[in-house]
């Protein structure tokens, strides 16, 4: 099987040489190219956003772990600074035997005392050659140690300044992911607003159905109630008629009995 597919490959490959020669290194890439950006296209953006937040918090181990490495240092650097003071002190101690002894030697004396022991000045003058050499020595060593103190010094500033843009860096970051976050709620939101689709020709045509439905039913409301007007039946009773007297007398009542009634003049 494997051998199988070994073959095809090599096929594959000739062919694509003999095809497109030297082009087939560049049409490789950027077909991988494309088919990356098509699969990272595919990802949705919600879960793309979780990936981003679960980034940062994967930094907190190395912010952990940069953070006890710089207070581990600022605690080495504070020890250094102990012993680059204690050693200053012994230095000034030893300048100040060192200036003694070299003007108990420019006296003249033959002999010196030093904490009720006398000795030559030759024994002085060689105690203060060793003396003087040692001083150098320590002189150089604290030196050495002031310079060792500052380059760590710049050194844990750097890291400090650098811890410093990291945490800046992460909390910017979480607020760009919180925006983003927001704009997609606000993208989504709009996505299911859109997703209520209402027609309105549809809604035009309910309307002229109403409207014809209701011009019918009053066309045949007026239809029932005309319908005895139009049977052609011959009426049987009489209709119910007044007297022109009685109508008046019932309007007027009996006031119009009391009245004079002028005379109507006669006609010649």
């Amino acid at each position: 099987m494997l051998k199988k597919f070994l073959i095809a490959g090599g096929l594959v490959v000739l062919i694509g040489t003999l095809l497109l020669g030297r082009d087939l290194v560049s049409y490789v890439r950027t077909s991988a190219r494309s088919v990356q950006e098509a699969v990272v296209d595919a990802v949705p953006t919600e879960f793309q956003i979780r990936r981003a937040r679960d980034m940062i918090e994967d930094l907190l181990p190395q912010i952990r772990q940069n953070m006890h490495l710089i207070a581990r240092e600022e605690v080495e650097i504070e020890r250094l600074e102990r012993q680059i003071a204690q050693a200053r002190e012994a230095l000034e101690q030893e300048k100040a035997v060192i200036l003694r002894m070299k003007n108990d030697l420019a006296s003249g004396k033959p002999k010196l005392v030093y904490c009720g022991r006398e000795y030559s000045a030759e024994q002085v003058r060689q105690d203060l050659a060793n003396r003087f050499e040692r001083y150098k020595t320590n002189e150089a060593t604290l030196a050495n140690l002031e310079q060792i103190r500052d380059v760590r010094l710049k050194s844990l500033q750097a890291a400090r300044d650098k811890m410093e843009n990291m945490l800046a860096a992460k909390r910017q970051l979480e607020v760009e992911v919180e925006n983003l976050q927001a704009r997609l709620q606000m993208v989504q939101a709009a996505q299911a607003t859109s997703a209520y689709q209402f027609d309105d020709s549809k809604l035009g045509r309910i309307k002229e159905l109403i409207t014809d439905l209701r011009t019918r039913l009053d066309v045949a409301e007026r239809l029932v109630q005309s319908q005895g007007l139009y049977q052609g039946e011959i009426p049987v009773e009489n209709p119910n008629q007044k007297d022109i007297v009685d109508e008046v007398t019932e309007y007027f009542g009996n006031s119009g009995e009391s009245q004079k009634v002028p005379a109507v003049a006669k006609a010649h």
